[in-house]
């Protein structure tokens, strides 16, 4: 008796990680890791729940990498300048990958990860275009709501400038009209540095 007492603590200190993983959700998992999921269309949940989760990871370790993983068809404006502006305030890098699709603001947001840590998975693809909006209302309404959309669409080409190297107004010319980017591409118009088959290794370094 004396010596099952004795092992028995050990037994429980052995089960106890494994009791507490059991107890985890996938997102704790995740989160545990420093990996963000930005999964669908970026609305008001969405954005929010990517916002806590990077303050969340800064207030944690301040100098350690974020790995946020973006499959998303875009969303709101508003929410994805709101996600941009928060990857800008921390201080920790941000590495950023497309999996699955990275358009309209997902794209934006792909864009925004610290320079030499924005990836594409091969078989990934890029959208850019225009904001739009459905325009209802008085007159003076619409002319509103119009020159709302037109602030918007300068300021995103002037953030997709700002992390590609290329011209507002070359960015407003290349995506009047919904404009998909295979990886390759990408990396040549900035948008990503790499492209990438396996964790940290290029596409080309498997050949």
């Amino acid at each position: 008796m004396g010596m099952i007492q004795r092992l028995m603590p050990d037994t429980f200190a052995q089960s106890a990680p494994y009791q507490r993983i059991r107890e985890m959700s996938i997102e704790d998992m995740l989160l545990e890791n420093r990996i963000i999921f930005l999964a669908g269309p970026i609305n008001d949940r969405t954005a929010s729940l990517v916002i806590m989760r990077l303050l969340y990871l800064q207030s944690i370790k301040k100098d350690q990498d974020i790995h946020l993983y973006i499959n998303c068809p875009g969303g709101m404006v508003d929410q994805t300048l709101a996600i941009y502006d928060t990857m800008r305030f921390l201080t920790c890098d941000i590495a950023t990958y497309s999996i699955g699709q990275a358009a309209s603001g997902g794209a934006v947001i792909l864009t925004a990860g610290t320079k030499g840590k924005r990836f594409a998975l091969p078989n990934s693809k890029i959208m850019l275009h225009q904001p739009w909006g459905g325009i209802t209302g008085q007159a003076e309404d619409i002319r509103i709501q119009a020159e709302e959309i037109l602030r918007d669409k300068r300021k995103l080409n002037e953030i997709l400038a700002k992390h590609t190297g290329m011209t507002p107004e070359k960015i407003e010319e290349e995506t009047e009209r919904d404009r998909f980017i295979e990886p390759a591409e990408a990396v040549k118009w900035g948008l990503v540095d790499e492209i990438l088959d396996a964790p940290g290794k290029k596409l080309e370094e498997k050949k």
